[in-house]
């Protein structure tokens, strides 16, 4: 670029902003398309007052949810089970992280009771519980002596780095053995449009702890917000008063002190969603009547579905979280449907969607790849992390069975599947609800993940990766061949690495 045309470039004005609460900063940052002020001339006349008029004007009265967007807030949720976890998780816009089940080891006793269950259903609860945890246990220490005894140790290697990487591996292993009910902690920053998702979707649930969590979230960000300066501020103002220093400089110290809460306006309507709700209810009644008789067919773990007409996506696409059934198979049977068959079940997907309601995921559709995997719990967690592909979940169901890692049956460990059996049969013998906390993470569960090539590749680049859990490597080793039979030319572009066992096991 010429000199003479550098000089002419109007130099930008770049700043980092902290210490405006995150509604008081959704406020400045919104008010640019409503005014000249720059963003430290927004922030210093605004008050909380002022903060609140507006939002309640632009955000409440016209709908304009985008203000939301520019909101984040950090929050920590503990003591929650991994059913509700992946709950908590399952949205499209979510940035957190939770407690690893492959680095950590979990105790016995951390697990969820469900609401309700006493007497000698809980008796039956924690029996099956304490056996699989008991398992869980067992399984880790016989599989890291296991591989402690077969794995020679690199000579760059401490013995402290060797024996923490096989505990990781013997983790790999056992966790297969933990139950949903599993307490476990995660952290979520969020804005709070994706709160505001997030506690209407919880609080629609029929599950009650996560109604229960949408309702905590939704206190949690409308009262004061846990702050580590506190007790040094509280410090700094009893020295203050003590010193008998001027009533306006102890008042402008008690201003930067006092609490906050970080989004009291932005969150304080949401309820659970009628449409939601009713529609879930109104599908689940169809899938009875036109799925009757339908057993689901034998299908690979994962099955790229080619691809298909909008509206029998969209119609198959409503069916699937509420039956048991493979997407293809869905699509044969929608396929089968006259066009008033079809049209009844795209009205039941949108007759209750109010003013404000946005459309279900299940209407996300046209993407150019839709994998329809089955895979044990563990490895679907890990990517249900992959938030730029379309997710559509079926119910948590004993019916597909589990899967067993071939470690321990090399290893012979003989308590993995009685603790799996015990589960089941003391599942069966609960209230509904209750039983699906029981489920260990070896139990499978379908997935309809929908996506665009680039997600596609860098699923199965990521997740083929050595050091990645053995199970959600073969699942995109096996997506990768799906791409490869379906669209050999461009699936020759993505970089699967190749499982070796043996040699990937010290590779994290």
């Amino acid at each position: 670029m010429p000199a003479a045309e550098i000089s002419a470039l109007t130099p930008a004005q770049v700043y980092a902003i902290w210490g405006a609460e995150p509604e008081i900063n959704a406020y400045a940052m919104a008010k640019y398309s409503r005014s000249a002020l720059s963003m430290t001339e927004s922030l210093r006349e605004i008050d909380e007052q002022k903060a609140e008029k507006f939002l309640n004007t632009f955000y409440f009265q016209y709908g304009h949810r985008s203000i939301a967007d520019l909101a984040h807030i950090s929050f920590a949720i503990e003591k929650l089970s991994l059913l509700a976890a992946i709950e908590v998780c399952d949205e499209t816009r979510w940035d957190g992280q939770e407690r690893s089940t492959r680095y950590q080891q979990f105790r016995p006793g951390d697990w969820q009771i469900p609401p309700g269950l006493t007497g000698s259903a809980l008796a039956i609860y924690e029996q099956a519980a304490s056996t699989l945890f008991s398992a869980y246990e067992t399984t880790t220490a016989e599989i890291y002596d296991y591989l402690n005894a077969r794995q020679t140790r690199p000579l760059d290697w401490s013995q402290e780095r060797f024996e923490r990487t096989l505990r990781a591996r013997a983790f790999d292993h056992s966790r297969y053995l933990l139950p949903l009910a599993t307490l476990t902690s995660l952290g979520q920053i969020v804005s709070a449009r994706t709160l505001e998702s997030q506690i209407s979707r919880l609080m629609s649930s029929p599950w009650q702890e996560f109604r229960s969590l949408g309702r905590q979230l939704r206190q949690a960000a409308c009262e004061a917000a846990w702050d580590p300066r506190q007790p040094h501020w509280q410090r700094i103002l009893g020295a203050m008063r003590e010193a008998r220093l001027p009533a306006e400089v102890i008042k402008a110290a008690e201003n930067l002190a006092r609490p906050i809460a970080t989004a009291p306006t932005l969150v304080k309507y949401t309820d659970p969603s009628p449409y939601q709700i009713e529609t879930r209810h109104e599908l689940r009644e169809l899938a009875v009547v036109i799925l009757k008789g339908q057993s689901p067919r034998p299908v690979p773990r994962v099955t790229l579905v080619p691809g298909h007409h909008l509206e029998l996506e969209l119609a198959s696409s409503l069916l699937y979280p509420v039956c048991d059934l493979p997407y293809q198979q869905l699509l044969d049977i929608v396929g089968g449907m006259s066009a008033p068959q079809r049209r009844e079940i795209l009205d039941c997907g949108q007759r209750h969607r109010g003013r404000h309601d946005e459309w279900g995921r299940e209407w996300r559709a046209g993407y150019g790849f839709a994998f329809d995997i089955l895979q044990d719990v563990g490895s679907f967690r890990d990517l249900h992390r992959h938030r730029r592909c379309v997710q559509l979940h079926q119910q948590y169901t004993w019916f597909h069975g589990h899967d067993t890692p071939e470690l321990c049956r090399q290893a012979q460990v003989s308590c993995y599947q009685p603790a799996i059996a015990a589960a089941h049969e003391a599942a069966s013998q609960l209230p509904p609800g209750a039983g699906e906390y029981l489920m260990p993470l070896a139990q499978r569960k379908r997935t309809l993940f929908k996506m665009d090539a680039a997600e596609a590749a860098y699923i199965i680049e990521l997740r083929s990766a050595p050091g990645g859990h053995f199970a959600y490597r073969e699942v995109a080793q096996e997506m990768h061949q799906e791409l490869s039979r379906q669209h050999p030319g461009w699936a020759d572009y993505v970089r699967v690495s190749p499982m070796d066992r043996e040699n990937d096991l010290l590779r994290r």
